[in-house]
């Protein structure tokens, strides 16, 4: 079993920025194609951003350009930068893991992000 824990959340200002990092509980996190999701009230889960085992990624409309998915294999961590953040971007974030080929999927608990004045 992978533990994923993600961290960063917070309130933020309008235009303003954050870090999420998406932890890994086991060194199997450089064999998991790693995503961001998002879940505002009262709406579904949406994908934000993936990046593959190779680094490709992968964005949501409604965040390219402002948003960036990376990760780092040596410390079993993904991470999304947010830039230029806006009051709809308010949501519980969330990462997940999917192992290949089974298509496995671990998912973290969430962290909330606020962008409000």
């Amino acid at each position: 079993q992978v533990q994923l824990v993600e961290s960063g959340g917070g309130l933020v200002q309008p235009g303003g920025s954050l870090r999420l990092s998406c932890a890994a509980s086991r060194s199997i996190f450089s064999i998991l194609a790693m995503g961001w999701y998002r879940q505002a009230p009262g709406k579904e889960r949406e994908l934000v951003a993936t990046i593959t085992i190779a680094g490709t990624t992968n964005y949501a409309d409604s965040v390219k350009g402002r948003f960036t998915i990376s990760r780092d294999n040596a410390k079993n961590t993904a991470y999304l930068q947010m830039n230029s953040l806006k009051p709809e971007d308010t949501a519980v974030y969330y990462c997940k893991g999917r192992r290949n080929p089974a298509d496995i999927d671990y998912w973290g608990k969430g962290t909330l992000v606020t962008v409000s004045l």
